[in-house]
């Protein structure tokens, strides 16, 4: 018995250890750059921040700061001293700002297009469409194509932006994402615990059934809550995916016809022990 005991705390700190080292191998939940801007002959840079992610809708809310380089700015009021317009490609919708002269650029969301597979969650990937930067200085309508940088700062998700293979046109990007590891962990471990309840549910029910336990009649209840605790343990999952997936096939509607056939056959003890005198 002391041996379980001490197996089972090594086990559970084991588990703890793997958790937190997953965790730290994804940055710990802070902000990473993906990739480095490069400077048009002005000196103006554009960075992309990637703040959210809609698997099931296809996209990526990210923020777009454009910061002038001095050439373009009036080193009192540090103003535009031209007109200055960013046009995003690869959005839900193509997305273009204009800022006048005088004024200082601020940062603006946009929604760039995700395609990928939900279904396959907590494993899933996706990869953005082509996305272009193009900078425009004054009445010029010729556009200065340019690299902004990337940064990272979605808790739970990694990206990737994929360097440059031959043949790939200069000045399109594109950004891969995937779930990070601790997700995956977290995940896993709800997916374990959905699997447990419907497990000791069935002990217990068909241990009573074969009269190798008392029957009690508050353990009814006890079912009922474990049954209950179903939906909200895989509403838990991180970012919860569709309805339908193979996890709500495959485990989550499992446990629920185990669990009620558990509280079932429990009843049919009740109906049997309990008889009226």
């Amino acid at each position: 018995m002391k041996i379980r005991v001490i197996a089972g705390v090594v086990v559970v700190i084991a588990l703890y250890i793997t958790t937190i080292a997953l965790y730290a191998s994804t940055g710990l939940g802070h902000p990473s750059q993906l990739s480095e801007a490069t400077p048009t002959t002005d000196g103006t840079t554009v960075t992309i921040d990637l703040n959210e992610v809609h698997s099931v809708k296809g996209d990526m809310v990210a923020n777009v700061t454009v910061v002038p380089g001095p050439a373009l700015l009036d080193p009192q009021t540090h103003g535009l001293l031209e007109d200055l317009s960013v046009a995003v490609q690869s959005a839900v919708t193509p997305t273009r700002r204009t800022w006048t002269k005088g004024m200082v650029p601020d940062v603006f969301p946009v929604a760039l297009i995700l395609s990928g597979d939900p279904g396959g969650y907590p494993f899933d990937r996706y990869r953005s469409g082509p996305i272009t930067v193009e900078l425009f200085r004054g009445a010029s309508h010729i556009p200065i194509r340019v690299t902004p940088a990337f940064f990272d700062r979605v808790p739970g998700w990694m990206f990737h932006t994929p360097a440059d293979r031959n043949g790939a046109i200069p000045g399109v990007h594109r950004v891969d994402a995937q779930r990070s590891p601790s997700t995956a962990a977290f995940a896993a471990v709800l997916v374990g615990a959905l699997i447990t309840i419907a497990t000791l549910g069935a002990v217990v029910a068909v241990q009573t059934a074969r009269n190798r336990r008392r029957f009690q009649p508050p353990m009814t209840t006890w079912f009922a809550a474990m049954l209950f605790a179903v939906v909200p343990l895989r509403n838990a999952l991180p970012d919860a995916p569709p309805i339908g997936t193979w996890i709500d096939v495959s485990v989550v509607l499992w446990v629920i016809v185990i669990l009620v056939a558990s509280m079932s056959l429990y009843i049919t003890c009740w109906w049997r022990h309990l008889k009226p005198e």
